[in-house]
């Protein structure tokens, strides 16, 4: 009986673990994203209104 409970408790620890993996990187992602645009912002601008002024 000690081996299942055992059992349920460690796989519902490595669901968590999973997740907050899975948290770390999406916030990873948005913050190298936020950062790329705030570096290049200005440079996208600037290509996206000469191609609407072409058009």
């Amino acid at each position: 009986m000690r081996n299942t409970i055992g059992l349920v408790l460690r796989r519902r620890a490595q669901a968590g673990q999973g997740l907050a993996e899975y948290a770390l990187i999406l916030a990873l992602i948005a913050v190298a994203s936020i950062v790329a645009v705030t570096f290049m912002g200005g440079s996208i601008n600037a290509m996206l209104s000469s191609l609407g002024n072409s058009m």
